[in-house]
């Protein structure tokens, strides 16, 4: 083998890894993109819907003793549902949370506070001061109803994201296959081609 067709050899096959290389990369870069979105998806936004949903439940049970004046409700089993709003709150700001979503979630922290402070008036005032505890629970309602839709929001703008990534890893590919095709003609070109000596 001559150098000259060393050196073409060589060539191709530089040309094919610096190829495959490159797709390679980027494809990697798109499947780490999908990645992030779809554990972002589940850790962010359905671990928070879920937390929200809980929480949306305990409070509606507060409401539903507080409107049927349920004094036993608020001694016996109020304290174990505020230790697990406590819980569901701290879970919830674990997760990523947006700049909208972290004021509104410390605006229902807030909230649960005063609700939990009142709750302790009413056990005291035998539950004939409920309209401050009334005003908390639609507050948190409010907040809760608006983290549900961030939720809903974010995790649309998660999905498309690995959409547009999924998309890019396909183009990619086809132009990959087609590259692929085209340096195999070429290089067939090139170890086939023989040029002609001059003859003096």
């Amino acid at each position: 083998m001559t150098f000259f067709n060393k050196i073409k050899w060589i060539l191709g096959i530089l040309l094919v890894f610096v190829l495959i290389a490159t797709t390679n990369l980027i494809d990697r870069n798109n499947f780490v993109r999908v990645r992030d979105s779809v554990v972002t998806i589940y850790e962010d936004r359905l671990v928070a819907k879920e937390l929200i949903f809980e929480m949306s439940k305990s409070v509606n049970k507060k409401e539903i003793a507080l409107v049927a004046n349920d004094s036993s409700f608020f001694v016996e089993k109020n304290p174990m549902i505020n230790t697990q709003i406590e819980s569901f709150l701290s879970r919830f700001e674990q997760t990523k949370l947006t700049p909208d979503e972290s004021k509104i979630f410390e605006e229902l922290k807030s909230n649960f506070k005063s609700l939990f402070t009142s709750e302790t008036n009413l056990i005291n005032a035998d539950l004939k001061a409920n309209t401050n505890a009334l005003r908390y629970i639609s507050n948190i309602k409010d907040n809760l109803d608006d983290l549900s839709k961030i939720q809903i929001s974010e995790g649309s703008k998660q999905l498309a994201i690995s959409k547009k990534a999924i998309n890019t890893v396909e183009l990619f590919t086809q132009i990959e296959i087609y590259l692929l095709i085209f340096l195999a003609v070429v290089i067939q070109i090139i170890v086939i081609y023989n040029p002609k000596e001059k003859k003096n």
